[in-house]
């Protein structure tokens, strides 16, 4: 649900719309977190490379060598050799309502602080 609350609060500062979340390190490899991840805020959830940090460095080396010549292009070759999994939102009308139950409980903890 934080990870809703944090969205809601990028969606106010952004000029484009943020439709797709992608989940990149080690999370991605955590199949519950991210279905309930899509689930909390309504919209898919891409997950992987689970080892991005590794995947840029390659990527700058393959830059470095003619095999990309830019960030369109990384993209692409990690498309084509990294799969990604995709989970769609599920039970949105009962997290919707959790959501709601959060939103309350957060405004009361911030007031203590």
């Amino acid at each position: 649900l934080r990870y809703r609350q944090v969205l809601e609060n990028l969606r106010s500062l952004s000029p484009r719309p943020i439709d797709t979340l992608h989940v990149i390190g080690g999370g991605s490899r955590n199949d519950l977190l991210n279905q309930f991840t899509a689930n909390a805020i309504g919209i898919p959830v891409v997950a992987g490379p689970s080892e991005a940090t590794a995947i840029g460095n390659v990527m700058i080396q393959a830059m470095a060598a003619g095999e990309a010549t830019d960030v369109a292009g990384m993209r692409r070759l990690i498309n084509r050799s990294i799969p990604l999994k995709t989970y769609q939102p599920q039970d949105t009308e009962t997290w919707a309502a959790a959501y709601i139950h959060f939103k309350s409980l957060f405004k009361f903890s911030s007031a203590l602080f």
